[in-house]
């Protein structure tokens, strides 16, 4: 089977590999998806040499997590634990390289699997027409949990879209599991964020795990009331979410340049047309059959 094979690491070891390497894989039957989770590595370590070229590192032992990057104080709300237990998992991280703007970005996507190999799945963004960036230098990079394997990893560059939604319910007066629910909805994954602070909605300082899912996002794309699609990039809210304990809803859409934030609230209140209030619906039964998963 012949695919575009950006670079190969041995399990057993921690290797800093070129990103721009072409090779065949080995055809050993139907790739099977992988679990992985979301580790937001800058809300407790940093690397301690930033790589200049595009780069991945397989870390698999907490010696050579120590070698490459350098812990510090948690600056993450509910930050998940620094600590990675190497008896279950691998540490994998990967790299665009210095570029010189911000509006980059680099994402692992989707672990496969098959008899003989393991596939990481990522794409990489520039910056988009009128977005605007930051004109200092940037690293992008991204770093996941897989379960530890002694197969052979490879990282293939597919093509995808960053678009995405955000959706979860929240309530400020309870605690427990079920208090904050918040999940992101892409055409090629699902992941569900772990111990969402309230009021905290800055997704990229949570853990999350992956959902096998696929095409949610085109699904909830097609129920988005005209009117919110029309505020490209605003926040607007409805009613007093979790005014008098009631809870409420949270919609984030992604989409180019725009960032798009919605809070509803729980009741049915008098600025919301009855297309708002299906939507709401839609949202609140997409999380009832992800809370499933």
């Amino acid at each position: 089977m012949k695919k575009t094979v950006l670079i190969l690491c041995i399990a057993f070891v921690l290797n800093a590999c070129s990103l721009n390497s072409e090779g065949d894989t080995v055809n050993c039957g139907d790739y099977i998806n992988v679990p992985f989770s979301g580790f937001p590595l800058s809300c407790n370590y940093s690397v301690k040499t930033l790589p200049e070229n595009p780069t991945a590192l397989i870390i698999t032992t907490q010696e050579k997590m120590n070698l490459y990057l350098t812990s510090h104080e948690n600056t993450c709300a509910n930050s998940p634990s620094p600590t990675v237990d190497f008896t279950q998992n691998f540490l994998i991280g990967i790299f665009s390289g210095q570029k010189p703007s911000g509006g980059y970005a680099i994402k692992m996507t989707t672990v496969v699997e098959n008899s003989c190999e393991i596939v990481i799945n990522f794409y990489e963004k520039g910056p988009l027409a009128d977005e605007i960036v930051t004109q200092a230098t940037t690293y992008p990079s991204d770093f996941i949990l897989i379960p530890k394997t002694s197969k052979p990893i490879y990282f293939n560059r597919v093509n995808a879209t960053s678009d995405t939604i955000i959706i979860g319910s929240f309530y400020g007066e309870c605690s427990g599991t079920e208090c904050q629910n918040f999940y992101q909805l892409n055409d090629y994954s699902v992941l569900r964020f772990l111990n969402v602070a309230y009021a905290n909605y800055d997704f990229g300082q949570y853990k999350y795990n992956s959902l096998n899912k696929k095409g949610e996002y085109s699904l909830l794309l097609k129920t988005v009331p005209t009117e919110i699609l029309n505020l490209k990039g605003q926040t607007k809210t409805y009613g007093g979410p979790d005014s008098h304990d009631q809870g409420g809803l949270y919609f984030e859409l992604r989409q180019g340049i725009y960032n798009t934030k919605i809070y509803f609230d729980n009741d049915a209140t008098t600025d919301q047309s009855a297309e708002i209030i299906l939507f709401k619906k839609a949202i609140q039964d997409k999380i009832n059959a992800l809370k499933t998963n």
